[in-house]
Parts: C-alpha cells; structure tokens; sequence
C-alpha cells in the first residue's frame, strides 16, 4: 500500500521497513545498512517521511561525546502498526482475489 501526497508518495511500504528497521538499531545509518540503502538515501526518506506528517515519526539526536542516535517517536511507532494492521485487514480480504493474481504470475 502507498499513500501519495501530490507527486510524493508520503507512506509506503520501503518507508515502513526503514522506520522498522530504525526502531530495530536505534541508528539511521545502521537502519540504512541493514536495508542495502545509502544514509542518504535512507535521511531524505525519513526526512520526506516526517515532513508528510503532523508530528515527526522519527526523532535523531546530534552526534557527539556519547554519539547520536534516533528513535521513533510515538506518533511513529503508531504509524507503523497502523500500516501493518491495514495490510493484515488488505489481505484478508483479499485473499481468494491475490490467489488468483498469483496463479496468472509466471513460476
């Protein structure tokens, strides 16, 4: 599932494995690791993310004497098992429906 905003997909599902895998490390370079994504790449999605969102879903900490760091906020940590409980329901519903998409797939 993708939810756009304008031209911007806002949520999607590379979205909310990074936010899980963030919440997983504590770090968006390790999140970003574990996923084979660029920090780069890996900020501009949360960036992009939490702009799209009435409260950020994700809070970093500065670098420093003890590191930085970054975890989901609350507002995230509800986004994400919202996301995942639309999907649980998608598919339920539409189980007969992708059985029968998979058998026109090629093996």
């Amino acid at each position: 599932m993708r939810v756009t905003v304008g031209d911007v997909i806002a949520i999607g599902p590379g979205k909310i494995a990074l936010l899980e895998a963030l919440d997983a490390t504590g770090s968006i370079t390790a999140a970003a690791k574990s996923l084979d994504m660029s920090y780069r790449r890996a900020w501009l999605l949360i960036d992009e993310t939490n702009k799209a969102l009435k409260e950020p879903a994700v809070a970093t900490a500065a670098g420093g004497a003890k590191g930085g760091g970054s975890a989901l906020t609350d507002s995230g940590r509800a986004l994400v098992a919202l996301y995942r409980q639309i999907e649980d329901s998608a598919l339920a519903a539409c189980k007969t429906d992708i059985k029968r998409l998979l058998k026109l797939l090629a093996s």
